[in-house]
This record gives structure tokens, sequence and C-alpha cells, in this order.
């Protein structure tokens, strides 16, 4: 169970997780969601490929209702708890792989009885039919008990589903076939009348047809199970990712414990080849880590003491002792499983589209069905002929292909985006993503390393720049940003000096009171919006410094700026060729960041962005009136960032892209996160969304289009129930396969990635 929050506390909604059983098609999905759907202020989505349902519901809402409302929609029902995995009924699977054994076993001789019976009437002996019988019975009744069982569970809550046309199909079919051996005379197989309804006879048994039908159609499930079992590995491989124990030093002991009893602030090692526990920062040694499982990048990053570390990263070297940061559901491995898991759980619009649609198809169906067999009744040659076209229609129609396009394509699709350390949060980024044309990137932690470094200490005249320095990393201690982690790293330890009232200034700096004095430390426009203009000597060294590339950090107290910081920050080896994939992908590249103009053309030039459209000193706000302004010329905006001022502009975009080092608040308000700090992954990650999406568009249109050629070729008598059964199922058997080609995606250009599967 997941709640937003203390249920005793406030009147936020809660979310449940719930685990349901027995769903087999679109209309199933459909039944649960009304159901759910009935009870006061719950609203729920209900995915077929993961057997999950998400409900919101009041805060006073008893989770015992939600369960008693599933189960009377005739399906099983649980709770999920928070963090656990996706995990397939293995009794299920393995029931329906013993009931296809025997109707395969059964099948075999059947048809080859039935064909060589059909194209040679003298081998027909005395009794065949009873053969047909003691074979075929079995089959439909035993193997077929799935489908009986649950037509008969939507009956008794009046409503219908494809097993309600499975079984109806078939059990008419047997019946008619009993009544033909009952009534007496001379009968033939249901293989030998032709396969068009208009040359059947009223002598025709249909054993042999319901039990085949039989067949595939198990055939179709069980593979189906096994082929949603196989897109969900990924996520299941990224869950199970986590290390199980860990040595903790305690009191100058090593203690081995279950990582769940880990806690913040815990020192614990990491050998050789072993996984790191939990989220942590260095204490000692160093390594190289290999971090694909976040990444997907296969070369290993070296780290030394003060680097953080993510979770579930392979110490590839060195020994390590860590310090603990971040534990269980908050680590960021846990984050990221938990958006891959929300993903495959939401619902995208073309799903919608299709739930509506199965809503009312079954019914329809059995109507036609009726509608069918009465034409033919009174204009068919025969009785054979109605019970045939209205078997076909019957069987034909099922709508598993139509419930299984979506939600398979963005179950594997979101997958192999963790595995190349993309990650997805919904449906809604795949769609949004089709129409992407303009990226706004950061310059800083994007386009840059975002390790920035100390590169000059510029005192004013009568300043001492060891003192400027002090008082400026002492103010910068208590930020994020990497211009602070900068002047933190360049500055002596031993000179920091207690900081009260500290405030961070979006987009512009931070300020903090040191022995009394109020210090400033940010950019010389915010300095000069205070009226602290810079010297003309400091101002001839800013213009220098920005024009070489670097970052130019004012510090001042006292009415007066004392003097000049400059930071560097490398540009990534990558950012060029992420900037051409986005230009491949018929995508602009805009930059859009809070340094000053000289700086950031410099950074544009390198990577191949178009000086025009470079925006520097853009406050938080002037990011996202960019972003609109982008809007309105009807531009469809993706935002990359990875800070708090980031943020407003990431959750004002069309997209938004958060990189996974950057801010909660950032990747919260963002619809893509990225593993790594590479806008090469923007690309890799514009580009599998794409991918997905034509995936699903394809899955739907040969789902409706299936069913749209083949009703009206059943309706007809032009197709036996045997093809139609058989038609049926490799529709299923195609849009699952074809999401499957997913697993396969390997983006256009990129480094070389860690494609080996995690688990």
């Amino acid at each position: 169970m997941r709640t937003t929050t203390d249920r005793a506390v406030t009147a936020e909604p809660a979310v449940y997780d719930l685990a349901v059983g027995g769903m087999t098609c679109a209309a199933c999905v459909g039944r649960v969601e009304r159901k759910l759907g009935k009870l006061d202020g719950v609203t729920a989505t209900v995915n077929l490929a993961t057997e999950r349902a998400r409900v919101l519901a009041p805060a006073s809402t008893d989770p015992r209702s939600l369960l008693e409302a599933v189960e009377g929609a005739g399906y099983t029902a649980r709770l999920v708890a928070t963090g656990e995995q996706h995990r397939r009924d293995p009794d299920r699977e393995r029931d329906l792989r013993r009931r296809l054994a025997v109707a395969a076993v059964l099948a075999m001789p059947l048809a080859d009885l039935s064909l060589a019976l059909s194209l040679f009437p003298e081998l027909r002996f005395v009794g065949w039919e009873w053969v047909f019988l003691g074979l075929a019975l079995p089959m439909v009744l035993w193997c077929g008990l799935p489908f009986h069982r649950a037509a008969w569970s939507a009956l008794r809550h009046g409503t219908a589903t494809m097993d309600t046309l499975v079984s109806v199909g078939t059990l008419a079919a047997t019946g008619w076939s009993l009544w033909i051996m009952l009534r007496g005379g001379e009968a033939a197989p249901g293989f030998g009348t032709g396969w068009a309804a208009l040359t059947r006879t009223d002598d025709a048994l249909y054993l042999d047809v319901a039990a085949v039908v039989i067949t595939f159609l198990l055939a179709g499930r069980y593979f189906e199970a096994r082929a949603k079992r196989s897109a969900g590995a990924a996520l299941r491989a990224l869950l199970d990712w986590g290390v199980k124990d860990v040595e903790v030093l305690r009191g100058g002991n090593v203690v081995r414990l279950s990582v769940d009893s880990l806690r913040v602030g815990d020192r614990f090692t990491a050998r050789p080849g072993e996984k790191i526990a939990t989220d942590a920062v260095v204490e000692q040694g160093r390594s190289a880590l290999d971090t694909s499982v976040i990444t997907g990048e296969s070369v290993p990053r070296e780290v030394g003491p003060g680097d953080p570390v993510v979770g579930g990263t392979v110490n590839a070297a060195g020994h390590l002792v860590l310090v603990a940061t971040r534990v269980g559901a908050d680590t960021r491995l846990a984050r990221m499983a938990q958006l891959v898991e929300q993903a495959q759980e939401s619902k995208a619009g073309a799903q919608r589209l299709a739930d509506r649609v199965s809503a009312v198809f079954v019914p329809l169906v059995l109507l036609l069905a009726a509608a069918t067999m009465v034409g033919w009744l009174l204009l068919g040659p025969s009785t054979a002929a109605a019970v045939t076209a209205a078997l076909a229609v019957l069987v034909v129609a099922c709508p598993c292909a139509l419930g299984l396009a979506t939600p398979t394509a963005v179950l594997v699709g979101t997958g192999r985006g963790a595995q190349l350390g993309v990650f997805l949060k919904g449906p809604q980024a795949l769609e949004s993503t089709r129409r992407i044309d303009t990226v706004v990137a950061d310059k800083t932690g994007t386009l840059t390393e975002g390790r920035m470094e100390l590169s000059d200490v510029i005192a004013a005249d009568g300043e001492c720049a060891a003192t400027m320095l002090s008082r400026a990393a002492s103010v910068e201690r208590a930020s994020e940003h990497p211009i602070a982690a900068a002047l933190v790293a360049g500055a002596d330890p031993g000179t920091m000096l207690p900081v009260t009232e500290f405030a961070a200034l979006a987009g512009l700096g931070a300020a903090g009171t040191v022995d009394g004095d109020e210090v400033l430390v940010g950019s010389p426009r915010m300095l000069a919006e205070r009226g602290l203009a810079l010297p003309a000597a400091l101002e001839i060294e800013r213009v220098r410094a920005e024009e070489a590339g670097a970052t130019v950090v004012g510090v001042a107290w006292g009415d007066r700026v004392r003097g000049l910081c400059t930071v560097t920050d490398r540009i990534r080896d990558t950012a060029p060729a992420a900037v051409a994939a986005l230009r491949g992908l018929g995508i602009e590249t805009v930059m859009l960041t809070g340094d000053n103009q000289r700086t950031a053309a410099a950074v544009a030039t390198v990577v191949g962005i178009d000086p025009g459209h470079v925006v520097a000193d853009a406050m938080p706000e002037d990011k996202v009136d960019h972003v609109r302004r982008l809007q309105a010329r009807g531009r469809s905006v993706a935002v990359v960032g990875d800070g708090i001022n980031d943020a407003a502009a990431l959750a004002a975009a069309d997209l938004g892209i958060a990189v996974g080092s950057g801010t909660d608040v950032a990747i919260e308000a963002a619809d893509v996160v990225l593993g790594r700090d590479d806008l090469l992954a923007v690309a890799d990650a514009i580009e599998l969304a794409r991918r997905t999406h034509r995936t699903i568009v394809s899955n739907l249109r040969w789902a409706f289009g299936y069913n749209t050629a083949a009703l009206p070729l059943a309706v007809a008598g032009l197709l036996s129930p045997l093809v139609a059964g058989l038609a049926m199922v490799l529709s299923s058997v195609f849009v699952v396969s074809q999401s499957l080609r997913l697993r396969g995606f390997t983006p256009a250009s990129g480094p070389p990635r860690a494609e080996q599967q995690r688990g």
C-alpha cells in the first residue's frame, strides 16, 4: 500500500496498488475500472500487462472495500505493499502449460484422423464419431476449463468478456456435434466440408474444430503469459539488483547486517567486486565503480574521498569505507525503479480509447453472432452454415490484441529505457516526445560536466584574497550548486566560519551573515542590482575571464565588492555529438542558462549550438517565460535541467527531462529522468520514446484492422472457425512479439552502452 501522506493527519487522498488476478482482455480491464469507480471518490487505472490496479481513494476509504469491489467483479485482488515487485503467478503459467500439453497430445491424432477421414471417406469406420468425441471432449471441457470458468464468473456478474466468446463458441460447436451424433444418420468431420460455411451440410461435426480452437487459444494464452513475464524482466532485474546484506562499522567492530538495518550516517565497507549497499559518500579509499545499472554506461567512474556514490553500483577495484546518505526507498536505485513501475502501471491515451471500445465490443459481438445465425437460418442453405458462421464470429472477434497493444509496448519500452539509464515516468512522456521539436538545455551539469573548479581568486585593491575566499566558501557551504561546491573545495577547510541567516538566491547566488557582516556571493549582475558595482580593475578581469569561458562570482560585504572568484567547468566530451544527434532527429537545441552571455556563447560555439539559440543571464522566471514564448510560437518544448532553478521550467515544458543526479525538486517536476548527466541521453530518451510510440500505433492499427477485416468475413461465412481461432491467436502473438522487439533497441549514436541484463 502506498499513501501520499499520513491519512490520520490530513485529508490527502490515498494511493493503493492492487494485484488483480483473472483478467484476460481489455473488457476485463474495463469491468474492474468501472467497479472501483462506483465507490465514492475512487478513481482507478488498471493495466492488463502488469495485472495491477492503481487506485486513488479518499483518505477515509477502507482498503477492504476496494478488494471487495474487485472480487465483486469476478476477479481476485490483494493489496501490494510498498516496493513489492511485479510477480507473475507461477501456478497459473504452470496450469496453462499443463493444459496446453494435454490439448496438444490429443489434438495431433484428432487433427490427423479428421483430415484423413475428410479426404478419404472410404476410411470412415463404424464408431469413428465416438473416437472423435473421446479425443475432443477432454480438450473442450478440461483443457478449456479456464475459459468456461471465467465466462461463468462474468455471467454471474452480468457481463461478458473474451472468455465468454470462446466458451460460448466452443460449447455451441460441441453441443451441435452431440446433437448430430444422437439424432442418428450419417455425419462428416468438421474439417472435411470446406473452409467456407457456404459448403457446410447439416451432417457436419465440429468436435475437431472446437478442440483445435481450444488448443490454439491455450497456446496463445500460454505464450502471451510468457511474453508478458519477459516484457517485465528489465524492471524485475532493476528491483532485484540491490544488496541483501552489508558489512557495517560500529564501535570499532565489523558487523554483517541485513541492508534493511542500515541507517543514514552508518559507516560501511565495500570490497572489490561487491555492490555498494546504499547511496553514500566515500570516506576512505579510491576505486572505479561500474555504474551501468543506473547510467547504462559501461565505462567505470573513478571515485575517492568526498565523492557521492549510488547504491547498486559495483566496486570494481579498491576497498572503500563509505557513509550512508540515503537508505531504503529513498535511494536513487529504488526511486528510479519506482519511476519505471509507475510508468508501466499508467495508461496512455491510446489505451484508454482501446478500453472504451472493448467495453462495448464483446456484447456487440454476441449480438452480431446471434444475428448472423438467424440470418443464415433464414437465408442460408443449411443449419450447419448458420452454426459455422456464428461460431467463426465468436472466435475471431476476441479482443486480446486490442488489450495488449499498448501496455506491452509501454512495459518493454520503459524497461529497456531503464537499462539505458533513461527513466520515463509515464505514457504521457511517450506521447509528448513525438511532438518535441525543441530541446532547451541548461549549461552547467548538462552541456558541461558540472564539476566546477576554482581557477582564480582576484581581490580588489586593499583586500585579502584568503579572507574573501574564506567568507565566500563559508556562505556557499550550505548551497547545492556546483559553483558553491567549487568555492568550498578550493578553500582551506580550517578557515571556514560559522554562518547564520543563510539564503539561497535562486539563479543569482547566496547570502549569509559571517562575523556580523552580510556576505553576498553571486553573479556580478546580482551585485549590480543591489547597487554594488565592480571597480574598473575587477571589471576588466571579469570580461577577460568570461571571454575565456570561465564563470565569474562576485563577493561583497559592507557595501563594497571585495573581489572575484572565477570557476571553470569542462565541456562534456559527448556534448557536440549530443547536439548533432538531436539535430539528426529534427530537434533544435537552445541553451538557456543563468550564466553570462560571454561564457554561454563560448560554450555554445564549442558544442555546436547556433549563437542565436543562446539565452544567457536567465533567472528561473526568465526560463519559464522563454519556454512559454517558444510554445506560443508553436514549438513543442522539452527542457533539460538538474537544479532547483530548473524545476519551474521543467514543469512548464511540454516534456521535462531531469538528470538523475539533480535535485529532488527537479526530478519530481520532470517527465523523464536520466541516469547520467549527459545530453546524449536526451537523444536516446527521445529516440526510444518515439520508437515505443510507433510500436503502440502499429499494434493498435493491427488490432483494430484485424477485427475490422475478420468480422465481415466471418459474418459472410468465408472464414472457418478453425482459421478464425488461429488468426485470433496469431494476432495476439504478433502484437506481443512486436512489443518485445523493443528489448533490442539500440540508440543510433552515442558511446557504448552496457547491454547485459542486470540481476
